[in-house]
């Protein structure tokens, strides 16, 4: 089976960023399947040029990654990033048409444009298209006022719509999307949850990593991931702003996006010496970084529609055996307390988000317990691996019934 991905986000291993479309292609190659990417030319996190002309082979050159020209003003401004969507959906298309005998189209969204590049392409290639939602595009950009356009929130709203009713079979990643995407007309909708390959991570060297960063003496308080308006990283400053007394306690910002220079401007005016922000690294070095860190902060906006999210990074978290410090309600709250591997504090509350990082900096063993059970949580239940073969069934019976 040849399957073709149309992805602006698509990050490699060696690349930041999320990389589970990476490692799922590369379980699929390993089932004697091909799997080629169209990927953007630009970083989705860093805004920064990738390699444009080169095709990427991977897994002995059964995954390839082609390299789509995209307007590169990506974090310039929100109007910039719809050119930036715009043309990574036109160049998209035309790169997609080069690539032959393929037998089905995995469109994702977001962004939402690049999907019905991935629907067209389908239709021209007469082979099934594969719907995933990662997140509810444009609900969410209305919802965190960077999407105020009627015009573009209307003609959004008819995109969505589209996509959802002429997708063959549609996947999403939570399962508070399930009801949203049927009441917009999707039918056939499975679960493919986030989840975390175990196998990326190793705390073998977690001494020698907090020596080389300076943490040995530190009670080191991760966040990992994008610096972006949903992600309410203001929460986390005034946090630190509150225990600034606790020499201990140390904040770490690691991850890059659009407001990380607003961000650690904040930083100098509070004048804070507990927090530190560092540079997007791989997903082949995330493992060392979680590792050497004591409990891990996830985060959004408290937005009622982001109680249907399931963040990858919690996953990750808990792949790291790494207690968390929950800022976000909804689903992912039910999975961390199930898995009684983090703590729950009110979105948008500096205050309740100081008191769980004083909870678990008081109980250290505690802490170290609740990681312990996240990982034997996740490794029962959001195991990437388990998850791969739920989506491969899913894309073999598309292919078998097109027959």
């Amino acid at each position: 089976m040849h399957i073709l991905l149309i992805h602006q986000a698509f990050a490699a291993l060696d690349e930041p960023g999320g990389t589970r479309h990476h490692e799922l292609a590369r379980f699929l190659a390993g089932q004697n399947h091909k799997v080629s990417i169209i990927a953007s030319s630009v970083s989705y996190l860093t805004g920064k040029n990738l390699h444009s002309s080169r095709v990427e082979d991977d897994a002995g050159g059964r995954v390839k990654i082609y390299r789509s020209h995209t307007y590169t003003a990506l974090h310039k401004s929100f109007i910039h990033r719809i050119f930036s969507f715009f043309s990574f959906m036109i160049s998209s298309f035309f790169k997609s048409l080069s690539i032959k005998n393929v037998d089905l189209v995995w469109g994702t969204t977001p962004p939402i444009f690049q999907a019905f590049s991935a629907w067209l392409v389908s239709r021209f290639k007469c082979v099934p298209f594969l719907l995933e939602v990662r997140d509810l595009w444009p609900e969410f950009a209305i919802a965190v006022g960077v999407l105020k356009n009627p015009t573009l929130i209307k003609w959004s709203y008819w995109l969505e719509k589209f996509l959802y009713r002429n997708a063959d079979r549609i996947v999403v990643n939570s399962p508070g999307f399930i009801s949203y995407v049927s009441d917009k007309g999707g039918k056939h909708i499975s679960l493919i949850p986030n989840g975390s390959d175990i196998s990326f991570f190793d705390s073998r060297n977690t001494s020698r990593t907090r020596k080389e960063l300076g943490w040995s003496d530190k009670f080191i308080v991760l966040y990992a991931g994008a610096h972006g308006m949903s992600n309410d990283l203001g929460v986390v400053l005034h946090t630190a702003k509150q225990l600034e007394s606790n020499n201990e306690i140390q904040f770490v910002l690691l991850g890059d996006g659009k407001e990380k220079p607003k961000l650690m401007s904040e930083t100098r005016q509070l004048n804070l010496h507990n927090l530190i922000f560092l540079d997007p690294i791989s997903k082949n070095r995330i493992s060392e970084i979680l590792s050497a860190a004591d409990a891990c902060i996830a985060i959004l906006k408290p937005i009622d529609i982001y109680k249907t999210t399931y963040p990858n990074k919690v996953f990750d978290y808990m792949a790291a055996r790494k207690p968390i410090i929950l800022a976000i309600d909804g689903v992912i709250r039910d999975v961390v307390e199930k898995a009684e591997c983090g703590i729950f504090c009110q979105p948008g509350d500096p205050k309740a988000l100081a008191d769980g990082c004083l909870n678990l900096y008081n109980n250290q063993e505690r802490a170290i317990s609740m990681g312990k059970k996240g990982y034997d949580y996740l490794r029962n239940n959001f195991n990437r691996e388990k998850i791969a073969l739920d989506l491969l069934g899913i894309m073999e019976e598309m292919v078998n019934l097109r027959g």
